[in-house]
């Protein structure tokens, strides 16, 4: 079994992937700002990780750039997911700072740690995010070359080959690639995981989706139209836990399900879950969000469709493929 550094290990994926990857036996040593939680990490519903001889904190300030040298002399892997929340606050000028430096400056610091404290690291598994690329209907040439047929689903998504668009987020994405890359200088195989919309009842985009249906209202954003890639948040960890385990893998793959939905078909689906027939759609118009979100509008109104195939052939299968498995399990 193996020693898995995990940075970010406090927030949703973090803690359903370390209730995992403790269930399969392995240690995990949770870097954060302040150590062990003053509260003990409840990595899953009723997971018992609180008293658990395999999981261990450790330290680190991004900011003054030094970390525990314990942490990295044990660990036999890296999984690197800190990062500031995208949608957690609106996008001031602080914020977008605060969101692109979380990232940049902590990649920096594993880096820095990788090349001067004697390790026997083997991988890094690095987050970044499907923001890397822009909307289905950009025609400015940036993505072309990235667009394929996903095999098996009829689906153009966005692949791995594609140039980041030019905004904040795709910005953003290719700084904090660009920012852990160094690592395979120190003969370190990197992945990389490109996350779409991880669907958890424990936090993120589902919880903001299931807000409106306790007054049984579905909100369709915008027209409803725009594709959201999304993947389950057991699918997510698990596809950590495979680029650990193969060492085939190398380089970058879209984390996101096979079958995209629209947020239409999304908001609907998880309406007649939770509601059965007993729920009203209604539509927010665009300039509402425009309105309340400032510039994040952008993200929840684009239609983005990405590939899994990449993933698919390296040969990782998913529990939850379409919306309704996922939906299935996360309201039953």
């Amino acid at each position: 079994m193996a020693t898995i550094m995990i940075t970010g290990g406090t927030g949703t994926v973090g803690k359903r992937l370390t209730d995992l990857l403790l269930k399969k036996g392995h240690s995990v040593i949770i870097v954060g700002r302040g150590g062990k939680p003053k509260q003990p990490l409840k990595a899953g519903a009723n997971s018992g990780n609180a008293n658990n001889d395999n999981l261990s904190y450790e330290q680190w300030n991004i900011e003054a750039q030094t970390i525990d040298e314990s942490a990295i002399q044990q660990a036999d892997y890296i999984i690197h997911l800190a990062g500031a929340g995208v949608a957690d606050k609106r996008w001031s000028d602080a914020r977008k700072k605060a969101i692109a430096d979380s990232r940049i400056n902590s990649c920096a610091l594993i880096v820095k740690a990788l090349s001067s404290i004697p390790n026997k690291v083997k991988g890094v598994i690095s987050a970044s995010a499907i923001g890397w690329y822009g909307p289905d209907h950009h025609d400015g040439g940036v993505n072309v070359e990235g667009r394929e047929i996903t095999v098996g689903h009829n689906k153009i998504g966005f692949t791995e080959a594609a140039n980041p668009y030019p905004d904040f987020l795709g910005n953003t994405c290719k700084a904090w690639e660009d920012s852990i890359a160094p690592v395979k200088a120190f003969g370190k195989r990197l992945v990389i995981l490109r996350t779409g919309i991880v669907l958890s009842n424990e936090g993120g985009a589902l919880v903001e989706f299931k807000k409106p249906l306790l007054f049984k209202t579905a909100a369709i954003l915008g027209a409803g139209n725009q594709m959201i890639s999304w993947i389950h948040v057991d699918d997510l960890c698990n596809q950590y836990i495979y680029a650990i385990e193969n060492e085939q893998m190398n380089g970058v793959y879209n984390a996101v399900a096979p079958t995209p939905v629209s947020n239409k078909t999304l908001t609907i689906e998880l309406a007649k879950k939770i509601c059965g027939s007993l729920y009203i759609p209604f539509y927010v118009p665009a300039f509402v969000l425009k309105i309340v979100l400032g510039e994040m509008s952008i993200e929840v109104l684009k239609s983005a469709t990405v590939s899994s195939h990449k993933m698919e052939a390296a040969g990782f299968q998913f529990q939850y493929p379409t919306i309704n498995d996922a939906l299935t399990q996360l309201t039953s």
